[in-house]
């Protein structure tokens, strides 16, 4: 009788909590799932009552988009999460191994390269954008005045380049916002990794010198397998924040350039676009169901490897 008393305050308990999941959770995936299955489905015609036909326009219209060989979002976004995430991940491993090798000033750097994650992205890929941007033209010759990089390529020697102004290259301002994701991603993995670097038992270290391993010996085959556990859950969260990745390219581009025909965009930001500008809920619905296809994918991937080659 006990027991069945212990349920149901258990229940009682989680419903506040359950409900909160079913308004703001499952009730918006089941939607999503309606919508996107029913061809030209508009916030408009839902309102005014009209029936849309069940098929798969929606995604038929949302893949031609995305793979538009003059605006490729779904190339521009799968080359976002293959460059960025094993570049960050190595670079925030190294970082956390030379932070626990300095433990006088681990705090102090730790607060510093931690400061980038509680700052607005957005604020952040403005000053990105002023070190890249130019001022009173979209000509490098001819502009009234350089940002920081251009000024640094002309000091070794170089031609400046329009990276994130109006008319650039996609390719330049692709490069700038890898540069700024790879660089907005350091702080949460390096504060994760430096976490479980301090929890591995300092026994395997001693016992690798006493048999006169290097350093790089050490690092390969000790600090690489204990962390690996952590290293794919960064992995496989920095692929799915990759995919999702839009307010950075807002923030450094700006949107008057990711709206170009010829400019850069991402999948995430093109659903905004549809929703915010054509009310197209059922390409937008498509298009998120894509998105997830491909993170489930690359999601089921990492798995497939972590079981191979993580050590728990």
């Amino acid at each position: 009788m006990d027991g069945k008393q212990n349920q149901w305050k258990a229940w009682i308990f989680l419903l506040p909590t359950l409900v909160l999941l079913c308004i703001f959770t499952f009730y918006p995936i089941i939607n999503t799932l309606i919508m996107a299955f029913q061809n030209g489905y508009t916030s408009s015609g839902a309102v005014s009552g009209r029936t849309f036909p069940f098929g798969i326009q929606n995604f038929i219209d949302a893949w031609n988009v995305l793979v538009d060989p003059d605006k490729p979002l779904l190339l521009f976004t799968v080359v976002i999460a293959l460059v960025t995430v094993p570049i960050s991940t190595i670079i925030a491993l190294l970082i956390s191994v030379g932070l626990n090798s300095i433990p006088k000033f681990s705090k102090i750097l730790q607060t510093i390269y931690f400061l980038p994650y509680v700052t607005n992205s957005i604020a952040i890929g403005m000053v990105f954008s002023a070190m890249f941007s130019l001022v009173g033209g979209t000509n490098p010759n001819q502009a009234d005045s350089l940002g920081l990089i251009n000024n640094l390529i002309i000091a070794l020697g170089g031609n400046p380049q329009n990276w994130v102004n109006s008319g650039a290259p996609q390719w330049n301002a692709m490069f700038v916002v890898c540069i700024y994701s790879i660089w907005n991603a350091l702080p949460f993995k390096i504060l994760i990794l430096l976490g479980a670097l301090q929890s591995v038992n300092k026994q395997y270290y001693d016992a690798a010198k006493i048999d006169g391993a290097n350093k790089f010996k050490i690092f390969y085959k000790i600090t690489v397998p204990m962390l690996s556990p952590m290293i794919i859950y960064v992995v496989i969260t920095g692929f799915i924040g990759a995919f999702k990745e839009y307010s950075s390219l807002v923030g450094v581009l700006g949107e008057t350039y990711m709206r170009n025909p010829f400019g850069v965009n991402t999948v995430v930001g093109y659903i905004y676009q549809v929703l915010d500008g054509q009310k197209q809920y059922g390409v937008a619905s498509a298009t998120a169901l894509i998105l997830l296809f491909f993170i489930m994918i690359v999601t089921a991937l990492n798995m497939y490897v972590s079981k191979k080659k993580v050590h728990y």
